[in-house]
C-alpha cells in the first residue's frame, strides 16, 4: 500500500497575528499553532502518522507565507526513507514568500534506510523583501543500530530560480564519494542551513554574519568540518559533516540563533517540540 499525502499551508497576518490556514488530502497534518514568542510568529510543527516514506509514497507540502506574516516549522521527530524493492519515496517542499514575510523551516533530520531510494526536492520563490532561514539534515544508514549505508540512494534538490540550485545523487555504491578525503569522507551525514534574502544584502551586513557565524561554529567540536560561505550576495550557507545527525544538527542552531538576532533582531526561541 502507497501513502500520498498533501499538504498546503497559507500564513496570513490579521490585527499583528500571524494566523496559519492549511488543507490536507491524506496521511499528513499540522498541529496546533503555538506562539511562544510573540501573536507576529506562529509555529506549528507537521505531523506524518505513517512516521515514513516508502517506496511508491509521495509528500507534497507547500507554504505560502503572505505579506509581513511569518511562520516557522518543525516536525516531532526524523523524516524516515524506508528500504524500497520497486519505486521512489518522494518528498516535495514547495515554499513562496510575500514581500516582508519570513519563514523558519526547521524540520529533524531526515534519515535515508539502507535499501531505500530517497528523492527530496525544495523548490524556494522569495518576493524581494522576504527572507526565509532553512536547514536540511540528512543522515545516511543507522549507524546507531549497526545498518550501514551499504545499498540505496539519494537524489536531493534544492531550486531557487535564478538564485540558487543544487542537485546532488548519493549512491550507496559510490566508494569514492562516500569514503574519499574529497567526498564525504567516511562521514555519514550531510547537513546544510541557509539563510536567504529576496534582495541583496549590504555588503557590510554580509561580512559582519559572516564574521558572526564563523565565531559561533568556531566553539563547536565539529569546527573542523564545517565551513560557512555566502554563495551570492543574497545567500548564507553553513555546511558541516558529521558521523551522526545530533551534533550536526546542534550545530546548526547555533548558526540559526545567530541569523535571527543579526538579520532580524530577534532572539532564537526555540519550538517547543524540540524540548519533547
Amino acid at each position: 500500500m502507497t501513502w500520498n499525502a498533501t499538504l498546503q499551508l497559507r500564513y496570513a497576518l490579521h490585527e499583528g497575528r500571524s494566523v496559519v490556514h492549511h488543507r490536507h488530502h491524506g496521511p499528513l497534518r499540522v498541529l496546533k499553532s503555538l506562539y511562544p514568542e510573540s501573536p507576529a510568529i506562529c509555529h506549528n510543527v507537521l505531523v506524518h502518522p505513517p512516521s515514513g516514506i516508502a517506496g511508491g509514497d509521495t509528500l507534497a507540502i507547500q507554504v505560502h507565507v503572505q505579506a509581513h506574516a511569518h511562520g516557522l516549522i518543525s516536525t516531532p521527530g526524523a523524516t524516515r526513507f524506508y528500504r524500497c524493492d520497486q519505486g521512489s519515496g518522494v518528498q516535495r517542499v514547495d515554499v513562496q514568500l510575500d514581500e516582508d514575510a519570513r519563514l523558519e523551516w526547521l524540520p529533524l533530520e531526515t534519515l535515508i534506510y539502507p535499501g531505500a531510494r530517497a528523492e527530496n526536492h525544495l523548490t524556494l520563490a522569495l518576493a524581494p523583501s522576504a527572507a526565509m532561514i532553512g536547514w536540511d539534515v540528512v543522515g545516511l544508514g543507522l549507524p546507531h543500530a549497526g545498518q550501514p549505508f551499504d545499498r540505496g540512494h539519494l537524489r536531493q534538490r534544492i531550486d531557487w530560480p535564478g538564485v540558487w540550485l543544487e542537485q546532488a545523487l548519493i549512491n550507496a555504491e559510490d566508494d569514492r564519494l562516500l569514503n574519499s578525503p574529497l567526498g564525504l569522507n567516511g562521514q555519514r551525514c550531510i547537513a546544510t542551513a541557509f539563510c536567504a534574502h529576496g534582495s541583496p544584502v549590504p555588503r557590510a551586513a554580509r561580512e559582519q554574519a559572516l564574521d558572526l557565524t564563523r565565531a559561533a561554529l568556531a566553539a563547536h567540536p565539529l569546527a573542523p568540518r564545517a565551513g560557512v560561505t555566502w554563495l551570492n550576495d543574497q545567500l548564507l550557507v553553513v555546511r558541516v559533516l558529521a558521523d551522526v545527525t545530533e551534533p550536526a544538527t546542534a550545530l546548526l542552531r547555533q548558526a540559526w540563533g545567530v541569523w535571527r538576532h543579526h538579520f532580524w533582531h530577534m532572539p532564537a526561541t526555540p519550538p517547543r517540540v524540540w524540548a519533547v
